[in-house]
């Protein structure tokens, strides 16, 4: 049962101040390199993280032979040709989110990875594995709310400059490609179902282009609804609802879950409120641990890639509603095409 041995694309500040001091953390898992175009950088940041090993191109990393894994948090555009690169080196891949620029990109990837069958490769939803996410599942799973009807987020922050690789449209930029996907994943996480239809509404930074403030609403059929606002152009602030017919649930960090303070999620019923409490838990170390074990075991990782694919799918589809003021429907006639419909 060996250690994976990590490597760390680019010294983006989501992998060097959250994921590699997470991995390192980890039980089964050991960073043993970065790479970075600029090799002084990849330098500085190695010593101040204790890794080994420094490259000055993400090309000579992935030609490490002593290399199991890498975590690819590169700019959006990036995510799907790296993540090819790793592959075709023998590297499994954890992704950040979203995996892709469109969807039929996913789809690509998502056919590609066809050719590895023995390596993994998965999106960086770290929310999934954090205690208060199974514990908010597992009321709704067991009725605590009866039946789960509504699930609304909001989610922003503040950073228009214009030199952020999040306020570059080209590069996959905007609010709902970095903070919106979550906004779109705990809805399908929560329903176990994809949206039967979409409308998205979004005002653009008129220097930027990027979408700056997008909301977007999501027909889960059955009576089933999905509501979201949100923004890089707002002061932060994050929270997640979930009503039902019998109560609702409030989830007060959803997303950046701090890993040193306690954590908490209420539940409001008829009954009376009921709060529950987390002790301080990393979920990107959970994270790395459970991509880990699926390599270490030769097992299925989590999240599966169609899910990736799916989310893009919705993106992709609140994109054309913003565009065409228009509803847009699930399936291949409308904005959302099921993947077999793609050329492959």
């Amino acid at each position: 049962m060996k250690t994976i041995r990590w490597g760390i694309l680019s010294t983006a500040k989501i992998g060097t101040l959250k994921v590699i001091p997470a991995l390192q953390k980890a039980k089964n898992s050991a960073v043993v390199a970065i790479a970075s175009r600029s090799y002084p950088k990849a330098a500085d940041e190695a010593a101040r993280l204790g890794i080994p090993r420094i490259y000055g191109s993400y090309e000579a990393l992935l030609d490490d032979p002593e290399i199991d894994a890498v975590y690819n948090p590169l700019p959006n555009h990036l995510h799907v040709p790296y993540t090819l690169k790793a592959l075709a080196a023998g590297k499994h891949v954890l992704c950040e989110k979203p995996i892709a620029l469109t969807a039929p990109e996913a789809y690509m990837l998502l056919r590609e990875i066809d050719q590895y069958p023995q390596l993994k490769v998965m999106e960086a939803f770290m929310y999934r594995y954090h205690p208060q996410w199974l514990q908010v599942k597992a009321w709704v799973g067991e009725g605590a709310i009866g039946g789960l009807r509504s699930v609304h987020t909001f989610f922003s922050y503040f950073n228009n400059d214009p030199a952020n690789i999040r306020n570059q449209a080209d590069m996959g930029g905007g609010a709902l490609m970095d903070i919106g996907c979550y906004c779109i994943s705990f809805p399908r996480f929560l329903y176990g179902a994809e949206p039967l239809r979409v409308v998205g509404m979004i005002d653009r930074d008129p220097l930027l282009q990027t979408d700056r403030l997008t909301s977007g609403m999501l027909d889960f059929g059955g009576g089933r609804q999905a509501t979201f606002t949100c923004s890089t152009q707002l002061a932060p602030f994050q929270r997640t609802f979930l009503y039902g017919s019998a109560g609702f649930i409030e989830v007060e960090i959803p997303v950046n879950a701090p890993p040193d303070r306690e954590t908490r999620i209420v539940l409001h019923t008829g009954q009376g409120t009921q709060v529950r409490v987390f002790p301080p838990v990393d979920q990107y170390t959970l994270q790395g641990e459970q991509f880990a074990e699926a390599i270490r075991n030769n097992t299925p990782v989590p999240t599966p890639l169609s899910d990736a694919l799916d989310n893009m799918r919705v993106i992709d589809a609140l994109f054309q509603s913003a565009e065409t003021r228009q509803w847009i429907q699930h399936g291949p006639e409308g904005g959302i095409p099921d993947a077999p419909e793609w050329p492959g």
